[in-house]
C-alpha cells in the first residue's frame, strides 16, 4: 500500500508540473510578440474577408500594419540614394505612398480564410536586429517560409523593416531595384504617383 501511495503521488504530482508547463508557456520575445500580433490580426480579417471587401480589409488592417511594420524606415531604404536627393515634402508624399501602397498589398492578397495556419518557428540574430522564422501552412499544400527582419526603434519597440519569401528572397531589396529605376529616370516625384496607381489598382482585384 505505501509503494503504491508513492507511486500515485509522484503521477500526481507530474501531472500538475506538466499542467503548469502548458498551462504557462514561456513568453515570446518582444520581436516574435510583434509577428503574433500581425498574424492574429492578418488571420482575424482573412476570417472576415469577402464581407469585408477590400476596402473593409483596408481599414481593419491598417492599424495592424503600421503597428508592427516600420513604414517610414522602408520606404527611406528601399527608394534608396534617392531619398536623400528628395524634399522633406517629397519624402512625406513617399511614405504615405508607400504604406497605402503596402497596406493595399495585404488587403488584395489575403482576401479570405480556408484554414491557413501561421506559425513562428524561430528567432535568430542578425545586423542590428533579428530575424523571427515563421511558416505559412495552407490547408493544402507545402508550407511557406515567411522571415521577418525586426530591429528596434527609436523608442525600443521591435518593427519589422524587411519581409523575405522563402526565407532568402527579401522583398525590400526587389522594391529597391524597382523604385530606384523610377526615381532615377523620373524622380521621387513619379515612384509616388506610381505607388498611388498600384494601390489604386489593387483595390479593383
Amino acid at each position: 500500500m505505501k509503494i503504491r501511495s508513492v507511486i500515485t503521488h509522484c503521477l500526481i504530482t507530474l501531472a500538475a508540473t506538466f499542467g503548469l508547463l502548458f498551462a504557462n508557456p514561456a513568453s515570446a520575445s518582444p520581436a516574435q510578440a510583434v509577428v503574433k500580433d500581425f498574424y492574429t490580426h492578418l488571420e482575424s480579417t482573412m476570417k472576415q474577408g469577402k464581407p469585408l471587401g477590400f476596402q473593409g480589409r483596408y481599414k481593419k488592417l491598417a492599424p495592424a500594419i503600421e503597428t508592427a511594420f516600420d513604414l517610414p524606415l522602408m520606404a527611406k531604404m528601399a527608394t534608396g540614394a534617392g531619398w536623400r536627393a528628395a524634399t522633406e515634402g517629397e519624402q512625406q508624399a513617399l511614405v504615405s505612398a508607400f504604406s497605402s501602397f503596402s497596406i493595399s498589398t495585404y488587403a488584395s492578397r489575403f482576401t479570405d480564410y480556408d484554414g491557413e495556419k501561421f506559425m513562428i518557428t524561430g528567432e535568430k540574430p542578425s545586423a542590428n536586429g533579428v530575424i523571427v522564422e515563421t511558416t505559412l501552412k495552407p490547408k493544402d499544400g507545402e508550407a511557406v517560409t515567411l522571415n521577418y527582419l525586426m530591429r528596434p526603434d527609436k523608442k525600443g519597440a521591435y518593427k519589422i523593416v524587411d519581409v523575405y519569401m522563402n526565407g532568402t528572397i527579401s522583398e525590400l531589396a526587389t522594391r529597391r531595384g524597382e523604385f530606384s529605376s523610377i526615381v532615377r529616370d523620373e524622380g521621387v516625384p513619379a515612384l509616388v504617383k506610381s505607388l498611388e496607381e498600384k494601390a489604386k489598382q489593387m483595390e479593383s482585384l
